[in-house]
């Protein structure tokens, strides 16, 4: 098949990851893909290209740019996909119109989180949009019963699970914990409890910061370090500054060695208020982390309570603190939970049951779509 994938960046975003991890397993598997950029480049383009997988970049210049919308139809009928399928808002409405108008037989978009962010003109887009896609996309039921209650159609939906990457497939090095230590300027007698995602108000990081404070105080010997970047960063320093202190939570920036942090972790905290489906608890489970999620709709899919993780109120830094410390004082506890979610990400979550997922759908709708005779 011939797949175009569309999406507005390749920013270092969850949904990015999946687009380059399915790009570089339709790849692999013999199809023709290529990765189309709505608005611009990124850093994990960087990964696309390793691969051999094509890169066009569009270049919408602002926010309703009609002209973006013309270059992307024109740079579609040049491939002549037999899929288009498009990734995020700005994409899902320029990407579904451009193939439209560009006679692809097949248009999907992709809907990978909670959005409260969006308007009743918001959802009016998408459902006027749908008419023109064979199916949505997602990542987890979370996100599917977000949009069905804002009236978009269910049958359109198909739930595909994020992938990961196992240690199998990639070249992970092995490091001890005292190095582990020392790259994060962590005294070495100290737990560490990792958060990772962008600093930006969708994660609650200051729900962190307040936690990752009393947990030091209360426990008397854990950091908690929070890998990322984003447009919170400066603010949430002072933040931290004003309440704590480096040595109970630590700001580590972006990160390319989270994979080799990761397994030597006591702990992963994520607080987000909405999330569609996580990446980095994914790849925490995978490590053998225990992890300890906010009670969203996007964690509930992966953090079982009691069986593959725990869950605390949104908010509540008190029953987070209180969680953790259960665990830490549990370790046998703690270690047939982490194992039991290694365990299914490894069977569910994997990379490639993510990907021959994408190519049983898109196989199946042009399969429809041929002898639709459309």
């Amino acid at each position: 098949m011939k797949i175009a994938l569309v999406i507005p960046t390749m920013d270092r975003g969850g949904a990015e990851k999946q687009v380059v991890l399915l790009a570089k397993g339709l790849h692999d598997a013999g199809h023709d893909v290529r990765v189309f950029l709505l608005t611009r480049d990124g850093p994990r383009s960087e990964a696309l290209r390793d691969a051999g997988v094509p890169i066009v970049l569009i270049g919408k210049r602002f926010k309703l740019d009609p002209s973006a919308l013309f270059r992307l139809k024109k740079q579609l009928i040049d491939f002549a996909p037999d899929i288009v399928h498009t990734w995020l808002f700005a994409a899902n409405c320029f990407g579904r119109v451009a193939a439209k108008w560009a006679g692809v037989p097949v248009i999907l978009a992709s809907e990978r989180c909670v959005d409260p962010w969006k308007t009743a003109a918001h959802f009016w887009i998408d459902r006027r949009l749908q008419k023109v896609s064979q199916a949505i996309t997602t990542n987890s039921s979370g996100v599917k019963e977000f949009y069905v209650a804002n009236g978009l159609d269910p049958a359109q939906f198909v739930v595909i699970p994020n992938g990961v990457e196992s240690a199998n497939t990639t070249s992970v090095a092995e490091i001890d914990r005292e190095e582990v230590m020392s790259r994060l300027d962590v005294p070495s007698e100290r737990r560490i409890i990792l958060a990772v995602g962008r600093l930006w108000p969708q994660k609650r990081v200051r729900d962190l910061i307040w936690a990752g404070e009393l947990m030091a105080t209360t426990d008397g010997n854990t950091t908690l370090v929070i890998i990322g970047d984003g447009p919170q960063r400066d603010e949430l320093v002072r933040h931290r500054d004003a309440v704590s202190a480096p040595l109970h939570v630590r700001f580590a920036g972006q990160r390319n060695d989270v994979a080799e942090l990761l397994p030597h972790a006591d702990q992963f905290w994520i607080a987000s208020e909405y999330e569609g489906q996580s990446n980095a608890v994914i790849e925490a489970m995978l490590a053998g982390v225990p992890v300890i999620a906010s009670d969203i709709p996007g964690n509930r899919d992966l953090v079982i309570e009691g069986e593959t993780g725990w869950l605390f109120p949104l908010g509540d830094e008190a029953a987070l603190v209180r969680r953790s410390l259960a665990v830490l004082n549990e370790p046998e506890e703690c270690k047939r939970v982490a194992e039991q979610a290694r365990q299914r990400i490894a069977t569910e979550f994997s990379l490639d049951a993510m990907v021959q997922r994408h190519i049983e759908l898109y196989t199946r709708l042009l399969s429809e779509r041929r002898v639709s005779g459309q």
